[in-house]
């Protein structure tokens, strides 16, 4: 309730401090899907978070996949807000928001 969102993306890493490349199997992956991502770029028109996004869900029953692109139209309404000035209505949209946050999370979405 009263969450904020923050950027919790890691880092990379230190890469070829010592003249060797070290870096982990994700690292490599991520680095191979962001360059086919930027080389797909122009027939598919998708940024490389979205990119990610349909990687991630690919695997997700139809279902649960229409229920995420609904999600994900619903969360930046919720997460705007309605501005207002009722205590008990801006506690509802907590509320809701936090539900909405939770079910997106639990279907790994």
């Amino acid at each position: 309730m009263g969450a904020k969102i923050i950027d919790a993306t890691p880092n990379q890493g230190v890469d070829k401090m010592s003249g060797q490349s070290r870096k982990g199997p994700e690292v490599r992956r991520a680095e191979t899907n962001n360059a086919f991502d930027d080389a797909l770029k122009p027939l598919t028109g998708k940024s490389r978070g979205e990119m990610d996004v349909l990687r991630r869900r690919v695997r997700l029953p139809p279902q649960d996949q229409a229920e995420c692109a609904r999600l994900d139209r619903q969360l930046p309404m919720l997460e705007g807000g309605s501005g207002s000035p009722d205590a008990k209505a801006r506690a509802e949209e907590e509320v809701r928001l936090y539900q909405t946050r939770k079910r997106f999370f639990d279907l790994k979405c």
